[in-house]
């Protein structure tokens, strides 16, 4: 199975031998062209997992290439060959879409390196753009995206319990998504056209609880001027998503059991027992057996709700996700914001080595300070918070001393990487990773 299929451009005919050559037997398909306007007149992009062209060449240039092809496929990756005085240009088209750079004379293997992530890059454009065809959130994979194990578990879960009228308990921590696999559960089984009525445990005072859950008469209470339906007798023919079931108080526990076993409500003021036709969800953060056993949550309640448990994946358990989730919510953020769309985004260092404490949620309110701006130069933000790990702190630190140097260095590369002991290859991969702009007065 190939590695990726490459396109190589370069108007010298030995470095595009070496290429293929290199390239061929590092597992690549490779296909070379000495001329630009050739390769983009034969290249079909959707066949084409990354181009690599040089920058100065006769008739077109790189930057033609790098501008015809995202014009024409904006999640092609295209990596740029430069020769030392192009640093400045390389990093400027980087800014406007270009994948990466790599300065010649080039170490084989490093340009290796920088294929592989281009071509998982690709992989991911790819996948983005077989979930923006999925119209109005209709599958399951548009709902519940990722690539890793668990998540293709969880999905063939739901599927199989959707038209099972039986009651689940799903467990996760903040952040990963359990209404969404309520709603799933809900929207892809024969329920789907009753009411999804989802509660939230820890937002109803205990004093309207039984008054919000089971109805009431009129004149029940003072202020009960008319009859209130109750949600559970609402969700008829639907689903009654229970959220943090956890923060229950225990005496509503006991209520809720009731109904949950008898399927059928009292409400407040009234002798009559009324019949409900719904299906119960319950989430919970915590595990709620060992909160049975230190007394903190009914037993019989919890073994009524967990006839069936789906637990979901902490996002640190699926980091091949985060890319994808990533491009996913800085899409979705585009549109959201009315902003022009870029295609695949540039993944801030650290973040597939984050702990994500936050989850899914963080993850999302990322991409979308990502997209609007709100964030250091694409170095993840922050400032040291509990929730940010050690790559990421150490990666705002390396941009911030990076750039300084720049500055001091008049916009030298060449100088900026000696100040800071770097060989220059080395701190152009890093201005390019951190996305860091060399000043145009680069004279040396």
């Amino acid at each position: 199975m190939s590695r990726g299929s490459i396109v190589f451009i370069d108007d010298e005919a030995e470095l595009c031998a070496a290429a293929e050559e290199w390239l061929g037997v590092s597992g690549f398909s490779v296909t070379s062209y000495t001329a630009a306007q050739r390769a983009l007149e034969r290249v079909d992009p959707a066949g084409v997992d990354c181009v690599v062209t040089d920058v100065r060449m006769p008739g077109l240039d790189g930057i033609a290439v790098l501008n015809h092809y995202r014009a024409a496929a904006p999640d092609l990756p295209v990596v740029l060959l430069t020769g030392h005085g192009d640093v400045a240009l390389a990093v400027d088209a980087m800014r406007r879409g270009a994948h990466d750079f790599i300065e010649k004379p080039y170490d084989a293997e490093h340009l290796v390196a920088i294929l592989d992530r281009a071509t998982e890059r690709r992989r991911l454009g790819r996948e983005l753009a077989r979930l923006r065809r999925v119209a109005g959130g209709t599958e399951l994979e548009d709902r519940l995206v990722g690539l890793a194990p668990a998540m293709a578990t969880l999905r063939q879960s739901i599927l199989q319990l959707a038209d099972i009228d039986v009651d689940v308990l799903v467990t996760g921590e903040t952040g990963t998504g359990k209404e969404v696999i309520a709603r799933a559960l809900h929207d892809f089984g024969s329920r789907a056209q009753g009411q999804f009525v989802a509660i939230n445990c820890a937002a109803i005072p205990e004093t309207v609880f039984e008054s919000e859950m089971f109805g009431h008469a009129r004149g029940a209470f003072t202020g009960a001027a008319g009859e209130r339906v109750g949600k559970l007798e609402y969700a008829r023919g639907g689903t009654v998503f229970l959220d943090e079931i956890e923060s229950m108080p225990l005496a509503l526990q006991a209520k809720v059991l009731r109904a949950i076993q008898e399927r059928s409500v009292e409400p407040l003021g009234t002798n009559v027992s009324r019949p409900i036709d719904v299906r119960f969800i319950a989430a919970s953060k915590t595990d709620l057996r060992a909160e049975s056993a230190a007394g903190r949550f009914r037993p019989d309640l919890y073994f009524r709700l967990a006839t069936v448990e789906l637990a979901v994946p902490p996002l640190r358990q699926r980091r091949e996700d985060v890319p994808l989730l990533f491009n996913l919510f800085a899409a979705n953020a585009e549109r959201r914001f009315r902003l022009p769309e870029t295609g695949t985004h540039r993944v801030p260092p650290g973040l597939e080595s984050s702990e994500w404490p936050g989850n899914v949620r963080e993850l999302k309110a990322l991409a979308e300070r990502t997209v609007l701006g709100v964030m250091q130069r694409g170095v993840v933000p922050g400032e040291g918070g509990a929730g940010e790990s050690l790559a990421d702190r150490v990666a705002r630190f390396e941009a911030v001393v990076i750039e300084q140097a720049l500055r001091d260095a008049g916009g030298s590369t060449a100088d900026a990487a000696e100040r800071l002991g770097l060989a220059r290859r080395t701190l152009n991969e890093k201005i390019a990773r951190y996305g860091l702009r060399v000043p145009a007065e680069i004279s040396r």
